[in-house]
């Protein structure tokens, strides 16, 4: 077994005494080296959260028989539990329209290899990311609407999706509402990004009304796609103050600035494994 060769164990369920000794114990006793591990307790619902890294090198059980052997002492805890296996790279693909900005900064980190995984295609209702994406060697879909119907639209891309083997959707200031349908595909693995203002400034040109307003912080919020419009469990947020002395330009660059920052963070931390979803909230591990 390569020594790079990890395996990351999320974990919720019930708080009750014993299960990070457990746990430990089942990664020791065949072997294994831990080398982080995070536990979060929300006690207004008793729920016990965790998140445990090991070395596989030396590890004594095969990867693909870890969930096999792990299963007696998760039905034990009455366990909610995941594992991923690292270096593997999922695939991801990013939607995008006319605003680019957060395309071009996930694609600059995806080149200096800050993401562990595989942009694999962008898709867009526009042409204006073709030239910039094709020119990092990523494939480009163009799926105009139009007059079409958007279920045969969706229904083409989803194939495009799944003939890509995608796992992971990130929404780079996709300007079209997903149907339920294609968020069913992907649950708790479509990640988008906006601003802050919502639902104070809904609507169109947000950092107007905001800037008409006189506000004093805008702010950027990254979360899960449900098909609540813009409610799901929210990964990242983050502000930054703005005053009378800002125009509107000012307003429009701070905002985008966060906007790339909060993405890359949630997307990151998704990559990494470090993020649970419970009760529309999300629990990011250190």
């Amino acid at each position: 077994m390569d020594k790079k060769e990890k395996v990351v164990l999320l974990i919720s369920c019930p708080d009750r005494k014993g299960i990070i000794a457990k746990v430990a114990n089942f990664i020791y006793s065949h072997g294994g080296n831990i080398e982080h591990s995070d536990e979060h307790t929300d006690f207004e619902t008793n729920t016990f959260f965790m998140r445990i890294v090991w070395s596989l090198h030396r590890f004594k059980i095969k990867p693909q028989q870890i969930p096999h052997k792990f299963a007696p002492l998760a039905k034990e805890f009455s366990l909610k539990w995941r594992l991923h296996f690292f270096p593997s790279r999922p695939q991801v693909a990013i939607f995008v329209s006319r605003q680019l900005h957060c395309l071009y900064d996930l694609l600059l980190r995806y080149e200096e290899g800050q993401f562990h995984c595989n942009i694999s295609l962008v898709i867009s209702n526009h042409k204006d990311a073709e030239k910039i994406v094709k020119s990092f060697g990523i494939k480009f879909f163009y799926f105009p609407l139009g007059k079409r119907n958007v279920q045969d639209v969706e229904k083409e891309e989803l194939a495009l999706l799944e003939e890509h083997n995608i796992e992971i959707v990130v929404l780079a200031r996709y300007m079209r509402i997903l149907s339920s349908n294609f968020i069913k595909h992907f649950p708790q693995r479509i990640i988008n990004i906006h601003h802050s203002f919502l639902p104070a400034f809904a609507g169109a040109r947000p950092y107007r009304q905001a800037y008409l307003r006189g506000v004093k912080l805008i702010g950027a919020t990254s979360h899960y796609v449900t098909t609540e419009v813009d409610s799901g469990p929210i990964i990242e947020q983050d502000t930054v103050r703005v005053s009378h002395r800002d125009s509107l330009a000012d307003f429009v660059r701070k905002g985008k600035d966060l906007e790339k920052i909060v993405l890359s963070r949630a997307l990151l931390w998704h990559l990494e494994r470090k993020i649970l979803v419970y009760r529309n909230k999300t629990v990011i591990f250190d």
